[in-house]
């Protein structure tokens, strides 16, 4: 029986989504440049560290957040 509903709304941003991948994209280029300077830079391990946890509230934001009309 159908009463003419698509189904379940998806939910979240998909935009907020591709942006916290590009945060975790930087927070791993952080650590590859850190990494490969031995770790001399405790800076970039800062950096890297900070960039991964913006890319998480993003990324539960991106869900958390109600769907935009």
């Amino acid at each position: 029986m159908s009463d003419g509903s698509a189904g379940p709304r998806p939910r979240g941003w998909v935009s907020l989504y591709v942006v916290a991948f590009a945060v975790l994209l930087g927070a791993g280029a952080a650590l590859g440049v850190s990494a490969r300077g031995f770790l001399e830079s405790m800076g970039l391990l800062w950096l890297s560290i900070a960039l991964s946890g913006a890319a998480i509230v993003l990324a539960v934001a991106s869900v958390l957040l109600p769907p935009r009309r």
